[in-house]
């Protein structure tokens, strides 16, 4: 009996943020898969070992968490003045699909520097030392991303003394510019409210914010559904009942910001909208021990992302953070006290993090015009990734 042999891809094996994934270049996929459609999905969740049912992901290179089922083709760019498109797959664990819909904001301080040592990046425009300007098109959402990517003796810096909560290593710092980050092309606040009504079945009425900056995001209040703000993940994922309460919350949500026409749509829409309950400060002890205090920052969130809660803050999250922080009346600026801000620093489960942002609005409604993070990057392995050949 015969069985195929395995082919190998060129791969890069990279940490952004507060997640990992693997990195492709579009001329080095199999030609099946350098076009969207099933080819390149059924190769993407090999890749990354699924749908798996033990929800291990041990025949793949993924982490059996969302923030490590991750994975990026880079490409040359469509657009004007822009260094290289960025396309981003969303795994799931144990279901047969790849999530288009959204960006992975984490992942996008890695594509800077992959887009340099890619050779997407024109080498006149690396400079010796000092930082290089990678201009990034996020096909996913359709939006301009600035990465500011540290260079020394004309390569990539990886290694430095930047501190990322979620992150138990430090690295050199990457700053990272959403430009105009409302997802998408719709309106920031698709309802046109700062805060509606949301009406969930088995939950109740409940306040909710949602908005399209980053990421769609539904935000809601954390003691309108029996929390504090200060859980980490074991107190969520640890609880179907909470688990299945807040993919209905996300369900529903989806529906009246417009993402989907019925709640169904939501089971195989799973990377977008996010769904985030807000409180305003307190203290509390963060997953690695580390006390956080309720002087150190402005507002409680938590998140979740493919139906589990986040063991940091999403990179796309935090923009929404940030951006609804910025509109007085949104249920973030409330917890965090109101008024006008530029910026704001939040608590999440692996300790805080700050976040620019600027919003605006015009003739009523509210525009971002842009959201600035530091995050840090680093390459874990590089090589080819393997799979067999009548996988796609």
């Amino acid at each position: 009996m015969s069985f195929p042999a395995q082919i190998r891809i060129p791969a890069t094996y990279m940490r952004g943020g507060t997640s990992k994934g693997v990195f492709f270049r579009l001329q080095d996929l199999p030609e099946a898969a350098r076009v969207p459609g099933t080819a390149r999905d059924q190769l993407l969740l090999r890749v990354i070992g699924s749908p798996d049912p033990y929800q291990k992901q041990i025949d793949g290179m993924g982490g059996a968490t969302s923030s490590t089922s991750k994975t990026v083709i880079l490409a040359d760019p469509t657009q004007p003045d822009h260094d290289v498109d960025y396309l981003f797959g969303q795994v799931s664990i144990d279901k047969p699909f790849v999530d288009w819909s959204g960006n992975c904001g984490n992942l996008t301080a890695a594509v800077g520097a992959f887009a340099i040592n890619g050779g997407f990046v024109s080498r006149d425009r690396i400079p010796d030392n000092g930082f290089c300007k990678v201009r990034i098109w996020q096909a996913n959402i359709r939006k301009t991303i600035v990465a500011q990517v540290p260079i020394t003796n004309g390569e990539v810096q990886e290694t430095g003394d930047f501190e990322l909560d979620g992150v138990t290593f430090p690295a050199a710092e990457v700053q990272v510019e959403f430009m105009d980050p409302a997802d998408g092309d719709g309106a920031m606040f698709p309802t046109g409210n700062v805060v509606d009504e949301l009406e969930v079945p088995g939950v109740g009425s409940l306040k909710a914010t949602m908005i399209n900056a980053g990421i769609p995001t539904i935000f809601v209040n954390a003691e309108d559904i029996g929390y504090t703000g200060t859980e980490l993940q074991d107190d969520i994922n640890s609880d179907p009942k909470a688990l299945a309460m807040f993919e209905t919350i996300r369900a529903h949500g989806a529906v009246r910001m417009g993402l989907i026409e019925n709640i169904e749509e939501a089971a195989n829409r799973q990377h977008t909208p996010k769904v985030a309950f807000v409180s305003s400060p307190a203290d509390y002890i963060s997953s690695s021990g580390k006390q956080i205090r309720a002087g150190e920052i402005d507002v409680l969130v938590r998140a979740l992302s493919m139906g589990k809660l986040h063991h940091a803050m999403m990179g796309t999250a935090a923009v929404a953070i940030a951006t609804a922080s910025a509109v007085p009346g949104t249920l973030v600026n409330l917890a965090a006290g109101g008024g006008d801000r530029t910026d704001v620093t939040f608590g999440h489960p692996s300790g805080t993090l700050r976040v620019g942002a600027e919003a605006r609005q015009e003739d009523g409604e509210w525009t971002a015009t842009k959201a600035i993070m530091s995050r840090s990057a680093r390459i874990l392995m590089e090589g080819w990734v393997r799979v067999p050949e009548d996988t796609f």
